[in-house]
């Protein structure tokens, strides 16, 4: 059977995945999109939900932020529960503006896919990849269901288990690290929304409450490693949210428990972004830990770097545009779990302490809190990084759809 071909091919239809096919098809590129899940899986599954600055004023730029702006919240305003004191952290102040965009990423992901079809773009929903192979020339050829598929460029938007990392000669490899602790995750129904996220530093726990749409949260609690959710009926779960998040008074009333599910926690980077004309983006390159809320925002961000490298080199180059697209991403991968890291260190307590030690790391996160809630360098540097400050690189051929400037600059993550 003679292999079809395109120019780019590119494995998931997540936010990675759907960005730069987005760019690509509208410079003209030829664009195949691959997803091994449903439409409706891909619209369906409840997320992460809080997008950084800099990713929408990059989507806004590219005109894909329209229902984003409109029904989206701006927030720019957490807080942090310790010892039964409740510190606000105004980051957006502290950040000189900078604020989160609230919007849960399924509908992001639907407005993605609407706004690609509209241009003419098609994703092969239910048309999983089976395995990638490269052939003499070095070009990559993608098994499946429809055939091979030969392309100039296969690009890995798979998430940890990428088919297109398993053809890098030797593997992807990588360093990674499983956390002692795991975060049940609750969807629930609420009395009226979250105003702001809430982080509770507890002596029994990490908890979080995180703002999603008006009338739904979604909420966070720190488990032994390897817990499985049946573990834990609703009534525990409600006592449990109620005790650490210390929720009363004006706080948001929970009603039905919709959805639990369970996040191991990890982190994971690709010692290899890039085997010759195999490249990986989002997951497939580097897994972070939702704290902090980077994982969909980073995606983006290598998405918009790898657009910018491959618009250089195509048609024709010489691969040299590309060259430095891994050492780009992989400082910035680091970067965001340097950061993650940090903020896992300040919510959670280390295992097998005394309650007396237990009361004195309480105390000295406290401290830290503090630190981070007024005017000075520690807060304003959590603020823009918790915030997304800085601008992702936007293609200097690609025209605003804002009709402004849009700096093509590196971004720091």
């Amino acid at each position: 059977m003679t292999p079809r071909t395109t120019t780019v091919a590119i494995v998931g239809a997540g936010p990675a995945g759907l960005v730069l096919a987005h760019v690509l098809h509208r410079a003209g590129i030829a664009v195949t999109v691959h997803e091994r899940l449903s439409r409706t899986a891909v619209e369906g599954a409840a997320r992460a939900g809080v997008l950084e600055h800099r990713v929408v004023e990059y989507l806004r730029a590219l005109g894909l932020a329209d229902r984003l702006t409109a029904e989206g919240e701006r927030h720019g305003r957490c807080e942090f529960t310790c010892l039964g004191e409740n510190v606000a952290v105004d980051y957006g102040l502290l950040s000189g503006g900078i604020r989160h965009w609230v919007y849960p990423q399924q509908l992001l992901l639907r407005d993605l896919i609407a706004a690609y079809e509209q241009a003419g773009g098609a994703i092969a929903f239910d048309r999983p990849v089976r395995g990638v192979t490269v052939d003499a020339d070095g070009r990559p050829v993608l098994d499946t269901a429809d055939g091979p598929l030969r392309a100039e460029y296969a690009i890995g938007c798979d998430g940890a288990h990428s088919t297109v990392a398993a053809a890098f000669p030797g593997g992807a490899g990588g360093l990674g690290r499983r956390y002692p602790y795991d975060w049940l995750t609750v969807l629930a129904r609420i009395s009226r929304p979250v105003e702001q996220i809430r982080y509770a530093v507890h002596a029994d726990g990490f908890a979080g409450m995180m703002p999603r749409t008006a009338d739904v949260g979604r909420f966070y609690l720190e488990v032994p490693a390897g817990e499985e959710p049946a573990g834990w009926d609703e009534p525990r779960i409600r006592g449990e949210l109620y005790r650490r998040l210390e929720l009363g008074g004006d706080d948001p009333v929970l009603g039905e428990l919709l959805e639990t599910g369970m996040l191991r926690m990890r982190g994971r980077v690709a010692a290899r972004m890039r085997a010759g004309r195999l490249l990986l983006a989002g997951d497939a390159a580097h897994t972070v830990t939702p704290s902090g809320a980077k994982g969909l925002n980073s995606a983006v961000a290598d998405a918009a770097d790898l657009a910018g490298a491959l618009l250089a080199e195509l048609p024709g180059g010489d691969g040299s545009a590309l060259d430095g697209y891994q050492r780009r991403r992989s400082d910035a991968a680091w970067r965001t779990q340097e950061f993650s890291e940090q903020l896992l260190d300040l919510l959670h307590l280390p295992a097998g302490l005394s309650p007396e030690e237990r009361a004195f790391a309480l105390r000295l996160r406290l401290e830290r809190i503090r630190r981070i809630a007024v005017p000075g360098p520690e807060g304003a540097a959590f603020a823009l990084a918790y915030a997304g400050a800085g601008e992702l690189p936007l293609p200097a051929m690609w025209p605003s759809a804002q009709g402004g400037a849009v700096a093509t600059g590196a971004t720091g993550r």
